[in-house]
């Protein structure tokens, strides 16, 4: 009895590599902007988050933290902070933005506003463009 060989020949695994290959390069770029647009979401929601936090601070304390305090004085009370109730955050410290870096605090803020607090985003340095633009509260 001669019994057939039953299997895959080499061309007909390289045909099937190729097309995946052909569809990872269309989906693939897709995905990724995705990604990208969900990360800087979540960057604003979570500064919309912390700006709650520091309105809660604001009503508490009295003032809104100083620069050199920062977002830590969400965390924990900084020294002489009277009528201090926090923490301020769910988790009880300062998140990290979507790129794993610190969220930016300065007080006061400029154009008016009472504090500046933003992401730069991926690139994690000021400005730029997409993904790597600033995040801010006010924008």
């Amino acid at each position: 009895m001669n019994k057939q060989q039953k299997g895959f020949t080499l061309i007909e695994l390289m045909i099937v590599l190729v097309i995946l290959g052909l569809i990872m390069g269309v989906v693939g770029p897709k995905v990724m902007g995705y990604l990208g647009k969900s990360q800087t979401k979540t960057a604003k929601i979570q500064i919309e988050n912390l700006s709650s936090a520091l309105d809660m601070y604001r009503l508490e304390v009295g003032s809104y933290p100083s620069s050199s305090q920062g977002l830590n004085a969400l965390a924990s009370a900084p020294s002489g902070a009277r009528g201090w109730n926090g923490p301020y955050l769910k988790k009880g410290s300062v998140p990290k933005d979507p790129w794993n870096n610190d969220y930016q605090y300065k007080r006061p803020g400029s154009n008016g506003h009472p504090y500046d607090l933003y992401s730069l985003g991926r690139d994690a340095s000021q400005g730029g463009s997409g993904e790597d633009a600033d995040i801010s509260l006010w924008d």
